[in-house]
């Protein structure tokens, strides 16, 4: 009974979010509640973009409740245009001449601001109290992602309202019906994930009038992706099948009436499949470059990590964080250690790739032998390298702190270190990691059982504790 109650409820929320009636305005302006007078001017936000620290006596919630809705202005009840409504809290105060109310498009860049001034004298009389300030004449489009700001004048530091916005798009009803744009028709699409293949049928456009549907990648601009397809106008049939090669999350379908400068429309099936982003990287040996370029425009910060023993964490490389809109992210002089990886942060997430963990590139080993108290370590490597080695504390899982001096070695060489009985089987580790190169993951032995005995242990010795304990650690690729 309860999941047929939730089945109500959920259909009458989408029912809601699609014939929710747009509020109408006959024409479009700034008022200020309070009796106070206040005049608005267009504005570039050029002049008032640099900050300045705010006075003692200014509370840093001067400003406060910003609420931003959609509202519709027709001419002749025909033409119609959607404006942002914007409406804001500010408290008055002498060291405050007026507000700036800004907008940006987050799909083309563009910004709108207008400049709120109030009545200077009656401002003042009023000092304190709470002024309700609402600006209705930015026009904005259909399915527009806006960004809106509100800040003093003169732009005091931290004192400031900024909110993400979307316009309803042609699903509601009532911008479907009255607004241009969505005359350039809607469509819904089938994914056949198997096939590849992306079924549209297309609906609402203007009747005798052919219709093309393409595929594109999404960037600035969608970029063809094949060839567009041709809805016929007077065919009964308003549909087409698409194949597509890899469903990346910029990967869109764009439907546009046959006719001059036609608005068109986008949907992107694949816009929250993120995880296919992160497998392009590529090695060069030759330079020992990293590199990671995103096949679709992507907020992310890309970090070098190692990759723990355990496989269920990736500890962030120190200095490695970069972050990545559409560039290309390149890291130079890198170790192939099978357990430096990458990690790709987003909104949705983190993923980690380790592109030396399947062995086509040469990995270093650390190896040790506990000799005449004390613990001789060595390195093997297929290439030549040089690494550094010491004595750590290991106090947590990502921390190991020095303890004793480090000792330089190169491949082929060793090194003793002196370990005293007290040592042995403690948080005591013997950390190791490559010089010769600008990123590399630290290697650490711990849980060290010395034999003082003389004898000697490494790769082939048959004391078979010693030499399992070894493997545990170099199978760190």
């Amino acid at each position: 009974m309860i999941s047929i109650y939730v089945q109500i409820l959920l259909i009458i929320i989408f029912w809601n979010s699609d014939c929710q009636i747009i509020p109408r305005i006959e024409e479009c302006g700034l008022s200020c509640s309070q009796g106070i007078h206040c005049k608005g001017k267009p504005s570039s936000g050029i002049f008032n973009s640099f900050c300045h620290d705010a006075p003692a006596s200014l509370s840093s919630v001067v400003l406060k409740s910003m609420k931003i809705s959609t509202v519709m202005k027709c001419v002749q009840g025909s033409q119609c245009s959607l404006h942002l409504s914007i409406k804001g809290t500010l408290s008055l105060d002498e060291n405050i001449r007026g507000l700036e109310i800004c907008s940006l498009s987050l799909d083309t860049q563009q910004s709108q601001c207008t400049n709120v001034r109030f009545a200077r004298k009656k401002s003042k009389m009023l000092n304190g109290k709470k002024v309700q300030v609402q600006f209705n004449c930015i026009e904005v489009n259909v399915a527009q992602h806006i960004y809106v700001t509100m800040k003093t004048v003169p732009n005091y530091c931290e004192v400031k309202l900024s909110q993400e916005y979307y316009v309803e798009d042609c699903r509601n009803s009532d911008v479907g019906k009255y607004i241009s744009d969505c005359s350039a028709g809607k469509f819904d699409y089938n994914v056949d994930r198997a096939r590849k293949i992306i079924s549209v049928n297309v609906s609402n456009f203007l009747r005798d009038q052919d219709y093309y549907v393409r595929l594109c990648h999404k960037w600035f601009t969608c970029e063809d992706v094949g060839a567009f397809a041709v809805i016929k106008g007077k065919e009964s049939l308003k549909s087409v099948s698409l194949k597509y090669s890899q469903p990346l999350p910029c990967l869109c379908i764009e439907g546009w009436l046959a006719i001059p400068d036609a608005r068109r429309i986008q949907l992107c099936p694949f816009e929250n499949d993120t995880k296919v982003l992160w497998d392009n990287i590529v090695y060069n040996p030759v330079t020992q470059t990293l590199a990671w370029e995103p096949a679709c425009p992507v907020l992310v910060m890309v970090n070098l990590c190692r990759l723990t023993k355990s496989n269920d964490h990736c500890e962030d490389i120190q200095n490695s964080s970069k972050n990545s809109p559409e560039k290309q992210v390149k890291y130079s002089r890198v170790d192939t250690h099978p357990r430096l990886c990458m990690k790709f942060t987003t909104k949705q997430g983190s993923w980690v790739k380790c592109p030396f963990a399947h062995g086509e590139f040469p990995a270093w080993k650390m190896r040790t032998a506990a000799v005449a108290e004390q613990i001789q370590v060595f390195f093997t490597s297929q290439t030549k390298a040089q690494f550094s080695v010491l004595l750590c504390n290991r106090t947590q899982l990502a921390s190991c702190e020095s303890v004793g001096t480090h000792h330089s070695v190169s491949v082929g060489d060793s090194v003793s270190i002196n370990m005293s009985r007290e040592m042995c089987g403690s948080t005591i580790c013997i950390q190791g990691w490559r010089t010769d190169v600008d990123y590399t993951v630290p290697l650490q032995i711990c849980d060290i059982h010395c034999d003082f005995r003389g004898q000697t242990y490494g790769d082939g010795n048959p004391a078979k504790a010693m030499t399992h304990r070894m493997k545990s650690v170099h199978s760190l690729h």
